[in-house]
């Protein structure tokens, strides 16, 4: 059975709809890569995964349960399976980096304290951190404040780990050692991974498949392999950075020349 499916999934926002009955099955142990432009729906999709939002109508089982019609009690169980890191970090700037790390621990765990200092140094020793803890984070670089997300998302051991836009505003060099840690966790930890985002070759390093956005609506469901060979017309737009609104431009333009050099126009 799926870690998360979702079936017939309609989202709408004051009667504009947003998601169009979309249908995703995700499997255990898999990083799967939802993939789009801006306005895609991609944001929207995951507050559904996380139970942010209650969607008009359709479901989305996490391990089985429907979170989308469970009891406040199950949806608090099954959250601690999931950990996220947002695409803003998302830390607390009062805090160090231990501290932000080691708040999910204290709040929802009975952990002694020597014990949670242990977590914490192992979170962040995994994702390289180990000798920053005592930083806050406007003193971590953006590539340094996302780890630091990352190492909070995996405080209490989740099943499953949400990354959203984990290479926004990132160098080449540094979006590239991300790529590499994410592959490295889901080794390690044997996790199921949801990796939101519009960065083609972050996508094709990390994803075992993708499930690419247009509209509302998949447009594409497959491998790396497979979404690289898709002769879908809005595929092969994204991945060859045709501009839209300039293909349109295009066509009118060459539409009105052609019909200026018609006899009725010459008439």
């Amino acid at each position: 059975m799926p870690i998360i499916s979702i079936r017939d999934l309609v989202v709408e926002y004051d009667g504009r709809r947003i998601l169009d009955g979309l249908n995703l099955d995700i499997e255990h142990g898999e990083t799967m890569v939802l993939l789009g432009g801006s306005g895609s729906g991609k944001s929207t999709l995951l507050r559904q995964i996380l139970a942010l939002e209650r969607p008009k109508s359709g479901s989305v089982h996490v391990k089985g349960t429907d979170i989308t019609r469970c009891s406040a009690a199950e949806l608090k169980t099954l959250r601690r399976s999931i950990g996220v890191a947002f695409q803003s970090a998302a830390l607390f700037n009062s805090l160090s980096v231990e501290d932000n790390v080691a708040l999910t621990l204290r709040e929802h765990t009975r952990l002694a304290p020597s014990i949670i200092d242990l977590v914490v140094w192992m979170k962040l020793a995994v994702v390289g951190l180990a000798d920053f803890a005592k930083l806050h984070p406007q003193e971590l670089s953006g590539g340094m404040k996302k780890r630091a997300a990352v190492a909070r998302a995996l405080a209490l051991g989740p099943e499953i780990l949400v990354l959203d836009e984990p290479s926004a505003g990132l160098d080449p060099i540094v979006a590239a050692e991300l790529d590499e840690l994410i592959l490295l966790l889901k080794e390690a930890f044997q996790m199921t991974v949801i990796v939101v985002t519009h960065e083609l070759p972050s996508a094709f390093r990390i994803a075992d498949r993708i499930a690419m956005l247009y509209q509302g609506r998949f447009c594409s469901i497959g491998t790396r392999d497979e979404i690289k060979a898709s002769q879908d017309p809005r595929v092969r737009q994204f991945l060859n950075r045709i501009p839209g609104n300039i293909a349109k431009a295009a066509a009118v333009a060459a539409y009105f020349e052609k019909y200026l050099h018609t006899p009725e126009a010459a008439a």
